[in-house]
């Protein structure tokens, strides 16, 4: 995938006791596992359709272990895998069969708060909410929110660049981050960004933010906070027609409107998620949007006038605003728990992350649906609306080979569809393992070798991650005779929609 990592000289045993006995020297006892038990928790993330087990799994406690860490792993050539709670969605922390699982867990310390300057300090494995709830007595919290807060870590974020329900308004992790530190592959420390409005030389915070372990292991990371709002008030409106939900979220950003959260959900996903926590949602909808206002009591009234006006326009079929904060958090505990209840009508699920124009909302829906005719897998649907991220959810079971294969076709079918619309292949959950063939459907040779070159500038040995993100030359030849095989359009690049 990336620069080769030099095959086993010898078997799997051998190898594995030379890296115990390097990380041995680094490490206590109890911060190094190698054993069948001790290593199979470790061998997938959330997307558990793929797994390995690694060959070592490292607990480091302190930044210098890190170091020390990578510093074996890079004389002895042994692949790197950072891995945080393991909430990932796209294999990103699958880990390598032949390498270390440098897991971060350990790193879970709010290391400072500045009300005067709204930041924080943390540790990469500070779970994303605890950054909040320790910024609350100050009135302040972090804004980016993924489904996953109450588990997912910073570091992780970092890596993914999430995003969540409110970052329409509030933007993705890059938006507010202000400062990352941690290690290069070869253990050397790295910082990338500043607490000033602008870095000395060259300012490579974007390309850390994203970048899914593949140039650097994170360990600490400098966050914006911002001010609770006064009052937040959220609008669910309802739709007969997926077609019309979709103009509506359309109309609502085109009258100058930028909701808090603006999401969607369509009737599969309502009636899951309402049979899980009760929130309240209109069951008979074909689709149903939330949009929320924040902010002092006054511009929030004034805003849900707006939405309300917006919404009856563009055909709500029924208008509910929430009476005070207890419901509006029922509102958002259902578009919160999505994914945990679609976990209730299958035995597995895979979650694709494509991001297409707001405008083409109602053409990827009808799409989705036509493929479930095509694949015989049901696809429950919850967006990012606002930004147009989609999140389908194809339910299938993982036991049946045939349904596994099924459910990647599906899935890889989204995606390029999610291109033809003008969209991308990811807007938040990442590539790992998962998009890697729909990275040769959007992106050109000479493109992917662009990528491949910035992360040789960062790791020339390709040891961090390697096999995740950027696909082969080889790899995407396969993939493009398979497509022409099908009838379909050879990429360069789906010419170009």
């Amino acid at each position: 995938m990336n620069a080769p990592v030099p095959a086993l000289a010898h078997d799997r045993s051998a190898r594995q006791r030379e890296v115990v006995s390097a990380l041995a020297a680094v490490l206590p006892a109890h911060a190094l596992l190698w054993q069948p038990e001790d290593t199979t928790p470790y061998e997938c993330d959330g997307l558990t359709a793929y797994r390995e087990r690694p060959l070592v799994v490292a607990l480091p406690e302190t930044e210098a272990q890190v170091a020390s860490v990578l510093q074996a792993c890079h004389a002895l050539r042994v692949p790197v895998v950072a891995r945080g709670a393991g909430t990932g969605l796209s294999g990103g922390a699958l880990p390598h069969a032949q390498g270390v699982t440098l897991s971060l867990a350990k790193f879970n310390k709010i290391l400072r708060i500045d009300p005067a300057s709204r930041t924080a300090v943390v540790q990469c494995g500070v779970r994303n909410l605890a950054i909040s709830e320790a910024a609350a007595p100050h009135g302040l919290y972090y804004a980016p929110d993924p489904s996953s807060q109450i588990a997912c870590t910073i570091g992780g974020n970092v890596a993914e660049n999430s995003g969540g329900v409110h970052c329409l308004k509030y933007g993705l992790t890059l938006h507010n981050v202000l400062r990352v530190r941690g290690y290069t592959a070869e253990g050397e420390p790295v910082e990338f960004g500043s607490l000033a409005l602008d870095a000395p030389g060259l300012d490579l915070l974007s390309v850390i933010v994203g970048s899914e372990g593949m140039l650097a292991v994170t360990t600490e990371v400098t966050v914006r906070l911002v001010p609770k709002p006064q009052l937040a008030r959220c609008v669910m409106a309802s739709f007969d027609d997926v077609r019309r939900a979709g103009e509506a979220v359309a109309a609502v950003i085109a009258a100058g409107i930028i909701p808090a959260g603006l999401e969607m959900m369509d009737k599969p996903m309502t009636a899951a998620v309402e049979d899980f926590v009760h929130a309240g949602y209109d069951l008979s909808a074909a689709a149903i949007l939330l949009c929320e206002s924040d902010g002092t009591p006054e511009e929030v009234a004034e805003e849900i006038a707006r939405m309300e006006q917006v919404l009856r326009e563009a055909g709500a079929t029924r208008i509910e605003v929430s009476r005070d904060e207890a419901q509006r958090l029922k509102f958002w505990s259902g578009r919160k728990n999505a994914f945990p209840a679609s976990g209730r009508l299958s035995p597995d699920y895979m979650c694709m992350d494509s991001t297409i124009p707001r405008k083409r909302l109602a053409d990827i829906l009808l799409a989705i649906a036509q493929m479930e005719q095509t694949y015989g897998l049901r696809c429950a649907n919850v967006f990012h609306a606002g930004d147009g991220n989609l999140h389908p959810l194809i339910l299938y079971d993982a036991n049946d080979p045939d349904q596994l294969a099924r459910c990647e076709r599906f899935g890889a079918d989204i995606l390029e569809t999610s291109v033809r619309l003008g969209g991308t292949v990811t807007g938040e959950h990442g590539v790992g393992v998962e998009k890697l063939n729909s990275m040769c459907v959007q992106f050109t040779p000479g493109e992917r070798e662009q990528m491949l070159a910035l992360k040789r500038a960062f790791d020339p040995e390709g040891l961090l991650n390697p096999g995740k993100v950027i696909p082969t030359l080889q790899r995407c030849a396969e993939y493009g005779k398979m497509h022409v095989r099908k009838g379909l359009l050879p990429f360069p690049q789906l010419e170009r929609f």
